[in-house]
């Protein structure tokens, strides 16, 4: 990602909790004030928490705090990618990360690419502990796949075979070679940190129940 979109990507994130906050009423406003807002950020299928290390360097240069979670099986969870075969033991280090939460203590979650699934997981689950969800170019499917037609509206590149089975970046051949500076920078380090994904089955099973998903505020944020 070019630093000009990580930059218009943290003001989007930046204007969204400052619209909710302005939304909200005065009491709350001044007793939330008092606390530093908190980002969680869910890396899509094929990636890991190191992708975001730039967005997570400029929040909390904003003096935000930033959490990036490697999902089971991704970047440095030490569980083999290979014998991960459910959604609910992939998303466990999300889930565990809300169980450890305090009552009173409330996130701003943001997932993209397959990360969406997680973040609506999440948003069944814990929807008391997230302040909004945001959905950055991610799968935003309120039950998960139930459907056929969820697969055709949800479903990421990687179930049609468009991205390789592994994690770390993953660039097009034109983008390795018409970008240079930082860009290539990037390349290079997600080749470092490659290691298998998880069977694609264990994405495609994700699938929730009940509506508390429903009382969380959503913000989805379309890429090109």
């Amino acid at each position: 990602m070019s630093p000009r979109r990580v930059f218009i990507f943290l003001l989007l994130l930046v204007l969204v909790f400052s619209l909710l906050l302005c939304n909200e009423g005065k009491v709350e406003n001044k007793t939330r004030s008092s606390s530093t807002p908190h980002f969680v950020l869910v890396h899509g299928y094929t990636g890991a928490a190191w992708g975001w290390y730039k967005i997570k360097a400029l929040l909390e240069a904003f003096n935000y705090r930033a959490t990036c979670l490697d999902l089971k099986g991704a970047g440095v969870d030490p569980s083999d990618p290979a014998k991960i075969h459910s959604f609910n033991a992939y998303n466990k280090p999300l889930i565990d990360f809300f169980a450890s939460l305090s009552n009173n203590d409330k996130v701003i979650l943001v997932g993209h690419s397959a990360g969406g699934l997680s973040v609506t997981d999440a948003c069944h689950r814990f929807s008391d502990k997230i302040k909004v969800a945001v959905y950055v170019a991610a799968t935003m499917l309120k039950h998960g796949f139930m459907t056929e037609q969820d697969l055709k509206d949800g479903a990421p590149p990687f179930a049609t075979g468009l991205a390789p089975n592994r994690t770390g970046a993953t660039q097009k051949p034109e983008c390795q070679t018409n970008h240079v500076g930082i860009y290539r920078e990037d390349a290079a380090l997600g080749s470092l940190l490659r290691r298998p994904a998880v069977p694609v089955k264990t994405i495609l099973d994700a699938r929730f129940k009940g509506e508390r998903a429903d009382q969380v505020r959503r913000v989805y944020i379309k890429t090109g």
